[in-house]
């Protein structure tokens, strides 16, 4: 049984050791992030969605962008450094994308075609003397479907997927553009360009500590007036403990904070801090594995296991800081169909499917899965999957929690079940995000988007399921592609493909000085509007 950890003196004498000082009022952003280190700096950000909250999109831009303006409806994909783009109707492969005139990265270099291939080249071709593995781990899913790109002129660039792909522009939403000039300027070491990165961003990174903190600057030269960052400095601090988190806005060492204990709640509230909550894409579940003789072969032990978990007990648990899930996106999304299954709480059916499968007191059902101490998006790990191991044993399933940090939690994602670590693994507790087509059900459901190409981790395949996929992605009119995903959903629903949780509200907490905020219905955030106020 994993225990939740419990905060002492020494815990919250470290977290005021680790704090920077304040600076004059209305000057700093202090935000204490769920992650136990800095994400990668370089370009693509590692840690997830919250690495790419507060590294990807703060530091760098995207060919394209999210819209993060507003609170009351799904970010939308705008111009980011391309100002355009289109597909070739005739092959609906071929994509042109014409960039943004007039951009510095922050070393004063200019973004042109010649910055784009570069980053293509650094975690696609290996033996280009720019490739880094460590970013080509991270971008693989989001640039798998290229097979290739060239620079037409200074400002334009094609690339070119192997079959019709509906969602490259989202794809590349994910895609940072890092400096060249930069890697040429640190002796063509990355290593070295993660202490001094350049992007075109709105924040510059002036000081980074692994593990610690990273601090960045506003960039007054931004090339979207409209986003220069209203506070002059943010600094992001590596804070994996709900209850440090708590500690540290209470002790005003942090402006800011991801993921609050639900239990801290009512304190928080009590003391003039901001909780705020919107509607988010975002699902808790267990991706499960389809390797050798996995017993999540069987329909019934998936249905089982989906229809033992008490949702209404656990948003309790979470201070209705969750919403339970009736599959991989909610009820509301138009992706979401008419499955047949009706995921609740039926502990009494669980059990009958578990007996018909041959599951019962002289013969259990033994699980392991995969889970993370903390991590972007992961809510309340530890006490979730207690929560849920007790629902289990409840119906004679033993479950065995295997707990590690989350990024290597991520690293054992993108390897794919059947990776030599993850043997007997049979499910892996991976926050998703359903923000696009890709991430939501493509990249999950079809069979030919096992890693590294996609998120398949467990091998599920599935013939209706790669049609519907494959049907998806040539589908280039919103609507037609709307309807294909709902049918898809619903089919992975009766299919019970996965353990489908509760849907995440983003909680964060907030000092009441800190103003701006707009929260979108999105992974990533906009920190451009957020300032202290005096």
């Amino acid at each position: 049984m994993i225990r939740r950890s419990i905060v002492g003196i020494l815990t919250l004498a470290a977290v005021a050791l680790m704090l920077p000082p304040a600076a004059r009022a209305g000057s700093v952003l202090r935000v204490a992030m769920t992650l136990a280190d800095i994400p990668l700096t370089t370009g693509q950000s590692s840690q997830g969605g919250e690495g790419q909250r507060f590294i990807g999109v703060t530091l760098y831009d995207a060919l394209v962008n999210w819209d993060l303006s507003k609170r009351d409806e799904p970010a939308k994909l705008v111009p980011g450094l391309a100002e355009s783009w289109s597909v070739d109707e005739a092959t609906n492969t071929v994509w042109t994308f014409k960039l943004r005139p007039n951009v510095k990265f922050h070393d004063g270099s200019m973004f042109n075609a010649d910055a784009v291939l570069f980053n293509l080249d650094k975690v696609r071709t290996k033996d280009a003397p720019q490739f880094d593995p460590a970013q080509a781990a991270q971008a693989s899913t989001f640039v798998a479907p290229l097979t290739s790109w060239r620079k037409l002129d200074d400002l334009t660039v094609q690339l070119t997927t192997e079959k019709p792909n509906a969602a490259l522009p989202y794809l590349m939403a994910a895609f940072s553009i890092s400096s060249p000039a930069r890697w040429e300027e640190m002796g063509r070491s990355w290593a070295k360009v993660a202490d001094k990165p350049s992007g075109t961003g709105p924040w510059i990174l002036e000081r980074l500590v692994p593990r610690e903190r990273a601090e960045l600057v506003r960039n007054p030269n931004y090339w979207n007036p409209a986003r220069v960052p209203k506070s002059d400095r943010l600094i992001l601090l590596a804070m994996p403990d709900a209850s440090s988190r708590v500690a540290a806005l209470l002790a005003g060492t942090v402006d800011w904070i991801e993921a609050p204990a639900p239990d801290s709640v009512p304190k928080l509230k009590s003391a003039g801090m901001q909780i705020v909550t919107n509607v988010y894409p975002h699902i808790w579940p267990y991706q499960l594995s389809y390797i050798g003789d996995s017993p999540m072969k069987d329909l019934r032990v998936r249905k089982a296991l989906n229809l033992a978990i008490d949702r209404d007990g656990l948003v309790k648990l979470l201070g209705g800081l969750a919403m339970p899930a009736k599959g991989q996106v909610a009820p509301s999304s138009p992706w979401f169909g008419k499955p047949s299954f009706d995921i609740t709480y039926d502990p009494e059916q669980a059990q009958k499917l578990l007996a018909e499968a041959g599951y019962g007191p002289g013969h259990p059902l033994k699980l392991k899965f995969l889970i993370s101490t903390a991590g972007s998006g992961q809510m309340q790990p530890l006490p979730m999957n207690e929560f849920i191991q007790e629902n289990l044993r409840d119906v004679g399933v033993e479950v065995t929690l295997d707990a590690m940090e989350w990024e290597a939690l991520r690293a054992r994602r993108r390897a794919g079940a059947d990776a030599a670590e993850n043997a007997g693994a049979h499910g892996l507790n991976n926050s998703w995000g359903y923000v696009e087509p890709i991430n939501a059900l493509i990249g999950v459901a079809s069979s030919k988007f096992r890693p590294p190409v996609g998120y398949n981790w467990g091998a599920f395949s599935d013939p209706v399921a790669d049609k519907l996929a494959d049907e998806a992605l040539r589908a280039f009119v919103p609507r037609e592609q709307d309807e294909i995903l709902a049918r898809l959903h619903s089919y992975i629903v009766d299919q019970a493909m996965w353990i489908w949780v509760v849907h995440d509200l983003n909680p964060r907490a907030m000092s009441p000085k800190v103003k701006g905020f707009v929260q979108a219905q999105a992974w990533v955030q906009d920190l451009t509007p957020v300032y202290v106020a005096e």
